[in-house]
């Protein structure tokens, strides 16, 4: 179901059982996303993959569930389960490969991101962009699969590209 399909279905609901409440309900309030965003089939799917692997261990190597993810893994199953697109194993060869680079101010769900965690500015850390400034990635032995925010000061001081690899052509071949 489309984002904005399921959005109508949570922001109705509400309503129905606000008015089934029994007391004469308060004029609601309504926080809508400031910009409303149909997102692709391919680009919903892989938000939605992404987002159901948080919590997935860490491991250096590891691409899949069972095994445990690292942050290139991790961007790798994700698609190739999601969008039906093989992407390049390591990070380096992920920012190098055929693809729009993405201002940060346009970021997308399902966009890549890259970091220069090991000091410089050499790509070594990936991330899918879920929407909201906020990422999905594998980012530490010990740890798991998470959600962090590119507000957080790390990420910011650590950005160093976008880039979307999921094309038009791509998308419409996704029912």
């Amino acid at each position: 179901m489309p984002f904005l399909a399921r959005l109508t279905t949570v922001l109705l609901t509400a309503l129905l059982l606000t008015a089934c409440a029994g007391r004469q309900p308060v004029e609601p309030v309504v926080i809508a996303p400031a910009a409303p965003q149909q997102l692709p089939g391919t680009a919903e799917d892989v938000l939605f993959t992404a987002l159901g692997l948080v919590g997935t261990p860490y491991r250096y190597g590891g691409n899949t569930p069972d095994s445990g993810f690292d942050c290139s893994g991790l961007i790798g199953y994700v698609f190739r389960g999601a969008a039906d697109l093989t992407l390049p194993r390591t990070t380096r060869e992920m920012s190098t490969m055929r693809g729009a680079a993405v201002r940060r101010d346009a970021l997308q769900a399902g966009d890549l991101l890259f970091f220069a965690t090991s000091g410089g500015r050499r790509v070594s850390h990936a991330a899918i962009y879920v929407g909201n400034g906020r990422f999905v990635h594998a980012p530490s032995s010990g740890g798991t699969v998470r959600l962090d925010s590119l507000s957080n000061s790390y990420w910011q001081k650590n950005y160093l590209s976008a880039k979307r690899v999921l094309d038009s052509e791509q998308l419409a071949r996704n029912p």
